[in-house]
C-alpha cells in the first residue's frame, strides 16, 4: 500500500526545515571564519581556527546530508551532539549575569528543540523521499 503524498513528503519538509539553520550558519561562516574563530577563542576553546573550519564543515555537510536524505540518521546524530556542545558551551544561561540569562536561555532551549528533531530523524529515518530510501 502506497503512502499518501502527505506521508511521503512531510519527512522531507521536516528535514529541510531542520537543516535550514545549519545551512544558513555554515554558509555564513565561510565568509566570517576569522570572526567565528575569535568567538570560539573567547569561550576558552583551543585551536579556534580549526574548530571554526570544523563547525563550517559540520553545519554545511550535515545540513546537505539531511536535505538529500543520504546517511541522514548519522548526519542527524552528528548534528545532535554538535548542537548539544553549542548549547552547553556557548549558551550557559545558568552561568551568565542575570541581564543575559533570558537571551541565553532562549538560545539554549532552541538548541534543545533542534536536538529533538535530530533524534526523530535518527530514530525513524529520513522518510520515503530520501537517497537513503532509494537503496
Amino acid at each position: 500500500m502506497d503512502a499518501s503524498p502527505i506521508t511521503r513528503m512531510t519527512p522531507l519538509l521536516g528535514r529541510i526545515l531542520l537543516a535550514a539553520i545549519f545551512l544558513r550558519a555554515g554558509f555564513h561562516k565561510i565568509f566570517v571564519l576569522p570572526a567565528t574563530a575569535a568567538t570560539i577563542a573567547a569561550h576558552g576553546l583551543p585551536a579556534s581556527p580549526l574548530l571554526a573550519l570544523g563547525a563550517t564543515v559540520i553545519e554545511l555537510g550535515g545540513g546537505i546530508l539531511l536535505v538529500i536524505g543520504w546517511q541522514a540518521r548519522w548526519a542527524a546524530l552528528a548534528l545532535f551532539f554538535y548542537t548539544l556542545l553549542l548549547a552547553v558551551v556557548f549558551h550557559p544561561f545558568w552561568a551568565v549575569p542575570p541581564a543575559q540569562a533570558g537571551t541565553q536561555a532562549s538560545f539554549f532551549f532552541g538548541h534543545l528543540s533542534m536536538m529533538g528533531g535530530m533524534l526523530f530523524v535518527f530514530t525513524f529515518g529520513p522518510g520515503q523521499v530520501s537517497l537513503d530510501n532509494t537503496r
